[in-house]
C-alpha cells in the first residue's frame, strides 16, 4: 500500500451536515483506482470510504490513517510487529464470547488512539469534534473516524483476531425532520446472530472507549 504525505486541501466540513455526499461517492466507488488487490475484496459499502476520499484501502502491513474532517489530513500507519503483537494480545482477552470480543475490540480502538495520537497532534482532541471546535489539525470528525475504525477493523480480519465477528458496511443516520443531525460509523456483524453492532469512536475523547452497541439503537440516538 503506498504511503500518502500529510496534506490539507479543500475547504472545512463538518461531520454534522447532511449527507450530500453519497450520491457522489457512489459515483466514484465505481471508477477504477490504482489500489491492491485486497480492494476487490470490498463490499462496495466499505469500498467507496476508501475511493470517494482517494485512498487505498488498509492491506495487512499498513493503513491510512484520516484526521482534520473528511481525510483532508492523512498518515500512514505501517504496522510493525510490536504493534502486531500488542493488538494478538488485545484481541485474545476476547476469545471467551462474542460480548468478550467486542469489548477487546473497543480496547483495540483505544489502543489504535494512543499510538497515532503523539503521531497526528490528536492526542489533543475532544469528543464530537467538527468544524465548530475550530481545531480540525488535532482532530478526527465522523468521517474520519468512520474511515480508521473500519480499517483497523479490516485489518485484525486480516489476521485473523476476529473469531465471532466480521466487519460490516458503515452505517449512517440523520433524519432533519426529527432534528437528527447526521452520522456514520463502523460497523462489526455477529457471526452466530447477524446482529449489527457499531464501533463509534467519534462521541468519545483521547484514548476513551468507543461506544460499541445495536445499530438499532444507535439508528435512534442523536
Amino acid at each position: 500500500m503506498a504511503s500518502f504525505p500529510n496534506r490539507r486541501t479543500g475547504g472545512s466540513r463538518a461531520c454534522r451536515v447532511p449527507w450530500l455526499f453519497a450520491a457522489a461517492a457512489t459515483l466514484l466507488a465505481t471508477q477504477a483506482v490504482d489500489a491492491p488487490a485486497v480492494a476487490a475484496e470490498l463490499s462496495p459499502g466499505i469500498a467507496q470510504l476508501y475511493t470517494s476520499v482517494s485512498i487505498y484501502p488498509p492491506s495487512a502491513k499498513s493503513m491510512t490513517v484520516c484526521y482534520g474532517f473528511v481525510c483532508r489530513r492523512r498518515e500512514p500507519l505501517d504496522f510493525t510487529s510490536a504493534d502486531r503483537g500488542a493488538l494478538t494480545r488485545i484481541l485474545a482477552a476476547g476469545r471467551s464470547s462474542a460480548a468478550a470480543e467486542r469489548r477487546a475490540v473497543q480496547k483495540a480502538v483505544v489502543w489504535f488512539d494512543r499510538r497515532m495520537g503523539p503521531v497526528l497532534g490528536t492526542d489533543k482532541r475532544v469528543a464530537r469534534a467538527d468544524f465548530r471546535a475550530g481545531d480540525d489539525s488535532h482532530n478526527f470528525d465522523c468521517w474520519d473516524t468512520t474511515r480508521n475504525v473500519t480499517s483497523l477493523l479490516l485489518v485484525l480480519q486480516d489476521w485473523g483476531l476476529f473469531k465471532y465477528h466480521t466487519v460490516g458496511n458503515p452505517h449512517y443516520r440523520g433524519n432533519t425532520l426529527a432534528l437528527q443531525t447526521p452520522h456514520n460509523t463502523a460497523v462489526l456483524v455477529e457471526r452466530a446472530t447477524h446482529a449489527e453492532w457499531v464501533v463509534d469512536m467519534w462521541p468519545r475523547g483521547y484514548a476513551q472507549l468507543p461506544d460499541v452497541m445495536l445499530l438499532d439503537r444507535w439508528i435512534k440516538e442523536n
